[in-house]
């Protein structure tokens, strides 16, 4: 079904910053700019209804192909140090599965999302080998994260960025090539007010979201890059305002995406219940405490 689609296609970001956090925590990464931070050539060209429809109709183009190959980048910085997760695999469009290899800091894990369930298989002697594999319920960590008023990482709410963008947020920049394809890049400005929860959001994203969409001659995502500044949500009264020394006020994270190999086979299966260790509890207790 195209709207679910969407809806993974936009997910598939969220899913690459929770990896991160449970792959590594920040530390230094001497990284370079890569190909990937690198602005798309050309200079800025025309907005209007054109680049506008464009964007809006991009997710349902990419979606309706299916499954696709992807690489995915996530970099996280707060308080001077920053950590990288890079990850390959295939997901299916339709249904959200997917197998990611994950990789961070020299570390490497396998990672698999069935039926919105997030299954990690950490390094070797990092989980006990009789359950080597965690697991999270997307579903309930959605769920605690519309409680707090933080429907930002929700898969299901992230697919309303494209309907929360109108002529003047979108702007087509020029041409680049993503992975031997050309496409065409536009820059993009969501209306964080126009999004759910959107007042409390903006409170700790500001008023816009900055994303940039390259798209090949069908219209379809090859490449897809949202940056967020997230500051520390505001206690309610009667909390104390002290916060743990291992919050950051202020997380920036650059997520990108690559799409190719449309149509690829994807064979996403849960490990075996008793090779399994749930966490979901601890994620979402991590979640509440952080507010």
């Amino acid at each position: 079904m195209v709207r679910s689609g969407r809806s993974r296609i936009a997910a598939l970001s969220v899913t690459g910053v929770l990896a991160g956090a449970l792959l590594v925590g920040c530390g230094d990464d001497g990284d370079t700019a890569d190909e990937a931070k690198k602005p798309a050539a050309g200079r800025d060209a025309d907005t209007g209804d054109g680049a506008t429809e464009a964007v809006r109709s991009a997710y349902d183009r990419t979606a309706e192909e299916e499954t696709a190959r992807i690489v995915l980048q996530t970099r996280t910085s707060a308080e001077g140090k920053s950590a990288t997760v890079r990850g390959k695999g295939a997901v299916d469009l339709d249904d959200g599965d997917s197998v990611l290899t994950l990789t961070a800091d020299g570390q490497q894990i396998e990672q698999r999302v069935v039926d919105q369930q997030l299954y990690q298989k950490p390094p070797a002697g990092q989980a006990p080998d009789d359950k080597p594999w965690v697991r999270i319920d997307l579903r309930k960590v959605a769920a605690q994260q519309r409680a707090g008023n933080q429907s930002m990482n929700d898969p299901a709410q992230s697919a309303s960025l494209a309907k929360a963008i109108d002529d003047k947020d979108v702007v087509k920049k020029g041409t680049a090539t993503v992975g031997g394809v050309t496409t065409t890049q536009y820059r993009v400005r969501v209306d964080v007010a126009e999004l759910p929860d959107g007042a409390a959001l903006s409170k700790q994203i500001g008023p816009t979201l900055p994303m940039d969409l390259w798209l090949d001659d069908q219209g379809r995502i090859r490449r897809q890059q949202v940056d967020m500044t997230i500051k520390a949500a505001p206690r309610p009264e009667g909390r104390s305002s002290q916060r743990s020394s291992e919050a950051p006020e202020r997380v920036t994270v650059r997520t990108v995406l690559e799409f190719s190999d449309f149509g690829t086979e994807v064979e996403a299966d849960a490990p075996p219940a008793g090779k399994v260790t749930d966490l979901t509890d601890e994620a979402t207790k991590q979640q509440r405490s952080a507010r």
